[in-house]
């Protein structure tokens, strides 16, 4: 059956979406509203978009709701994505921060906010592993919250096809990942000493439940490219509010911050630093 998606139910079910994640569904995102509902109109055995809609609002556990704002997320990664961010990370951010820390304060905090299927958050801790020496002896934790229950299922399970991996270098595919057999081949799997050090959680950016922190290191990645500019802003503010002084912020290389205030100094292209005394309010 091919449902219409006219004027209307459009823009109530885009304004649901803003209104409860931030993402900003313009008319350009039509097709794509249509194309995602579609198949859960037929599996909910509803006629119309409207009713869809309808369903929703009235649906009291908020289960479907999730469902809806997981048919519009876009979960697109991959290991070391963007890794210019993770030769700084590893090179000159670590080491510095390594050598501020004392014996008694080794404490070490990154949020992977919007992980989607768990690539980021896993490449972190592997630079982690990699790049801290003694990290038995460290209190390092690794939060990574996504919208999407579906990407956060993927990523806890930690299993991915090869062709995944062909980001990470063959060293640590053969130090921190256990080959599939049988009906598992072709795949790997995530060793426990990496999974240990993340806690996956699902959380909206924009309504933060109580979280670890605040983190030495953040990472919010190609997330705010679907929200308007009053929304970044809003995202923003609430990043920074989760750093530490001389904490670090790392944003997509296709963002920019060239509209919003912010107390942040720039750093290196999509890496911003929180000044430890307030510092000026600036823009990239």
């Amino acid at each position: 059956m091919d449902y219409e998606l006219n004027q209307r139910e459009f823009d109530q079910l885009s304004r649901l979406v803003f209104d409860k994640s931030g993402i900003n569904l313009h008319e350009g995102k039509r097709e794509l509203v249509k194309a995602r509902l579609s198949s859960r109109l037929r599996e909910t055995g509803l006629n119309s978009f409207q009713a869809y809609y309808d369903y929703v609002m009235r649906e009291e556990t908020g289960q479907e709701l999730i469902t809806l704002l997981d048919s519009i997320s876009t979960n697109l990664t991959s290991f070391f994505r963007e890794p210019a961010h993770f030769t700084l990370l590893r090179q000159e951010l670590l080491p510095r921060l390594a050598a501020r820390k004392g014996r008694d304060s080794r404490r070490l905090w990154v949020w992977s906010a919007g992980c989607s299927t768990g690539e980021e958050p896993y490449s972190i801790a592997l630079v982690l592993l990699e790049s801290l020496s003694n990290i038995v002896g460290w209190d390092v934790k690794v939060l990574a919250t996504d919208l999407s229950t579906r990407a956060l299922d993927t990523a806890r399970a930690g299993i991915y096809r090869a062709e995944r991996l062909a980001t990470v270098p063959r060293e640590l595919l053969q130090r921190y990942f256990q080959r599939g057999v049988k009906e598992w081949a072709g795949h790997y799997r995530v060793k426990q000493e990496v999974r240990r050090l993340i806690e996956f959680r699902r959380a909206n950016l924009l309504e933060l439940p109580p979280l670890l922190g605040p983190f030495e290191l953040i990472f919010c990645r190609n997330v705010m490219i679907y929200f308007n500019t009053e929304t970044q802003a809003k995202a923003i503010s609430l990043l920074r509010d989760r750093l530490q002084p001389d904490g670090c912020l790392f944003i997509g290389h296709s963002e920019s911050l060239a509209r919003i205030q912010h107390q942040l100094r720039y750093l290196k292209p999509a890496v911003y630093v929180k000044p430890a005394e307030g510092g000026v309010v600036g823009r990239a």
